[in-house]
């Protein structure tokens, strides 16, 4: 993708973020996982690809209080700040591609992303967003990755992406993180279809 930041800008400039075939109304999945760790309402947490996903909005309502949400368009991380109103003063707002971004070394508990990792075909865009968690996430920090299963689609918003099985995309990051757990989701779109996630808790190398 030449400018993938032109193609996202488009997409929330163009479509309703409800429906986009990834919305969800809650990100049940999500939440359930971050909240299984025993985090309190201190833990620094950072939401990949959140954009305008819901899952800072339930991640505001549970009481935590230091949260960032990451996208590359300005556009869908205009329409969360929006919608979770002065709430959002509790959120840091970054426009940035995860590539290259420049975030703070060693600084949250929590890194989760739904669906950014497997737009990432390139292998070496592979190795730098796990540079990337190696240098943000504290040591021994959580890292939740979603992305589509084996049997997900093959192409999502005109792009192509990587499908893993567990075992797959836990390897990606290396026997030094380790699986805490994995888990499957069957997401339906708006429109009814079903799409096949897997997703992977592991804990950074101390």
């Amino acid at each position: 993708m030449n400018n993938p930041k032109e193609h996202w800008e488009k997409v929330y400039q163009t479509k309703q973020a409800d429906s986009v075939s990834w919305f969800q109304e809650h990100a049940t999945r999500s939440l359930e996982i971050i909240c299984s760790v025993g985090a309190t309402s201190d833990a620094r947490i950072i939401d990949v690809g959140g954009g305008a996903s819901t899952l800072v909005d339930d991640l505001l309502t549970n009481g935590f209080e230091h949260l960032t949400v990451l996208d590359l368009s300005a556009s869908a991380l205009e329409v969360a700040r929006n919608r979770v109103g002065t709430l959002g003063k509790r959120v840091t707002w970054t426009s940035g591609d995860i590539r290259d971004v420049l975030l703070p070394e060693q600084s949250y508990d929590i890194w989760h992303d739904r669906a950014v990792f497997h737009f990432l075909t390139d292998p070496a865009d592979r190795v730098a967003y796990v540079q990337q968690v190696m240098k943000s996430v504290k040591p021994g920090g959580h890292v939740i990755v979603a992305t589509f299963a084996p049997d997900g689609p093959e192409q999502c918003s005109g792009l192509p992406v990587a499908r893993y099985a567990p075992e797959q995309l836990h390897g990606e990051f290396g026997p030094a993180f380790e699986l805490l757990e994995h888990a499957s989701e069957e997401h339906k779109t708006p429109w009814g279809s079903v799409q096949h996630f897997v997703y992977c808790h592991c804990l950074k190398p101390h």
